[in-house]
């Protein structure tokens, strides 16, 4: 495959997972192409063309001619200058490796970030929150997020693999968006009734097994084992973790059970005053999770994946 084919498979794949659905997506699309018509040419010159295209801010190709022919991927959860370096040390040691492959952004995708954070709003409107409460409470919180980006060095490691002759790609988003309807499905199949049972169901992923093992499994964070689990939600795709009061709305309309990836204190709290009960899925392997389902597309293509930077790599191909 080329680069541009593994690039265009990522932002399809993360269109039929994402939770707006097609249409949504393509209605928000559409809006921003009607906004970018409207702004003065100057600014269009400065403009991201990819936005108009691909609807996820934090999925990019960093490096690399998108026409060169990808055989082998060294892909890992966060492929910063050390990893890079690590692919040169290996590709010295006559490992084949034509793309470093990262999941957390980095590069512009990382100073982007803020804007895949509206579809959260989508995500709760689905179990019953007001798509305008919704949209209030994701806007405020994007701002946040940029502001705590905005100072960051972004282009280390996008500038060691230039160096180093790498094709560098992150896909975010849209893996997201895959582990996202993966379990949900499977929660909205199985229906557990008590919280232990939701816990019980995670362990039986492969993924949540391995980091089980290494003492990093899915972890009961708020509420009790014997609970009743209520309507389970899978909140693992939007950029980052949204702000304390979505927790408090998602309550109201009747989410029993959250399962994350990571929550701070602040929404910790907020979920124990709400009566929300809370599994930590484990950020690492949620991770792995949605790049394991895209990567398994890679692989039927015959592109050998080699895995690194805390990626546990389980292929489903067989």
């Amino acid at each position: 495959m080329k680069l541009k084919e593994i690039y265009s498979l990522a932002v399809k794949l993360g269109i039929e997972a994402d939770p707006r659905g097609k249409e949504g997506v393509e209605r928000y699309l559409k809006s921003l192409k009607e906004s970018y018509e409207r702004l003065p040419e100057k600014e269009k010159k400065l403009f991201d063309q990819e936005k108009l295209k691909n609807p996820y801010s934090d999925t990019r190709i960093l490096s690399g001619d998108p026409d060169m022919e990808i055989k082998g991927v060294l892909a890992g959860i966060d492929m910063e200058v050390g990893e890079i370096l690590l692919a040169d040390r290996l590709r010295e040691k006559g490992q084949k490796i034509d793309l470093i492959l990262s999941h957390h952004p980095e590069g512009r995708a990382l100073v982007s970030l803020h804007e895949v954070m509206t579809l959260q709003a989508d995500v709760w409107h689905r179990f019953g929150v007001p798509i305008n409460i919704g949209d209030a409470l994701i806007s405020e919180r994007a701002k946040e997020v940029f502001r705590a980006f905005l100072p960051i060095n972004h282009n280390r490691a996008v500038d060691a693999a230039k160096l180093l002759d790498f094709a560098l790609m992150c896909v975010h988003t849209p893996a997201d968006n895959l582990v996202t309807r993966y379990l949900q499905q499977i929660f909205d199949e199985k229906d557990p009734y008590k919280v232990s049972d939701v816990i019980d169901i995670l362990r039986e992923v492969p993924e949540y097994q391995k980091s089980t093992k290494e003492g990093v499994g899915p972890t009961l964070l708020v509420g009790d084992t014997n609970r009743r689990a209520g309507k389970v939600m899978v909140d693992m795709t939007g950029g980052t973790e949204g702000p304390e009061d979505a927790v408090e709305k998602l309550a109201e309309a009747g989410v029993g059970t959250l399962v994350c990836m990571h929550m701070s204190d602040k929404l910790r709290k907020k979920a124990e005053s709400s009566k929300v009960s809370v599994i930590i899925a484990g950020h690492i392997a949620s991770d792995s999770l949605g790049l394991n389902l895209f990567l398994d597309e890679l692989e039927k293509e015959g592109i050998e994946i080699i895995p690194c930077s805390g990626f546990i790599r389980t292929s489903r191909v067989n």
